[in-house]
């Protein structure tokens, strides 16, 4: 007998309703697009009906928010919560996320691809893609002050503008452009540190214009 749970609104279900409509959100919103993609559909891929989508969302701005959500929830944890690198390293790895990390994270952003499509800035997943470049560009100004950058702030909204701008990049040319804003992470970081620190990056192989 399938086991049965109990939905936000007491009623009963199919298990793993919830993680199908997900999975088929995943699919088809960066397949074709949030507009283009309709309730019918997502419930037709994750073999579930209206009702039972309504269960577990209250419509699709919420069900929009909730797949952004799932992307990163922890923020790059799998970067800036590493211990094995050092915290300039940690700063370039964060370029490295878009070509070695899930599929889902290329070829381009998808908090960038949801507000291309929603133009409202009051809508929920407009709000929390917001929140996450934010989130992300304080992360990456945390890791370079740790690195002893003399201007965190600015390093780190600089970083967050330089991976915004590669991974739109790729998208528009179809070619990955990840390696190069790396490369120009690297003179930025070196620039922004004091000369100790910068000599002993570029002991670690570091590329820096002088």
């Amino acid at each position: 007998m399938t086991k049965l749970e109990k939905g936000p609104q007491g009623q009963r279900r199919g298990r793993g309703a919830r993680e199908r409509i997900l999975s088929a959100s995943q699919q088809l919103f960066r397949a074709q697009g949030i507009n283009r993609t309709g309730m019918d559909q997502l419930c037709a891929v994750a073999q579930v009906s209206k009702r039972t989508a309504y269960q577990h969302f209250t419509g699709k701005d919420d069900l929009v928010a909730e797949y952004l959500r799932r992307f990163d929830p922890d923020i790059m944890a799998g970067v800036f919560d590493r211990t094995d690198l050092t915290p300039r390293e940690r700063l370039l790895a964060a370029f490295e996320v878009p070509t070695s990390g899930p599929e889902e994270l290329t070829p381009l952003c998808p908090y960038i691809a949801a507000t291309v499509e929603i133009h409202d800035p009051q809508h929920p997943a407009s709000q929390y893609a917001r929140d996450y470049k934010l989130a992300i560009a304080a992360r990456l100004a945390e890791t370079a002050r740790e690195a002893g950058a003399t201007n965190p702030e600015q390093l780190g909204e600089q970083l967050a503008l330089l991976l915004d701008g590669a991974s739109a990049r790729t998208r528009v040319l179809n070619a990955e452009s990840f390696p190069t804003a790396a490369a120009i992470a690297a003179v930025l970081i070196d620039n922004a540190l004091p000369a100790t620190d910068r000599d002993r990056g570029s002991e670690k192989g570091a590329v820096r214009f002088e």
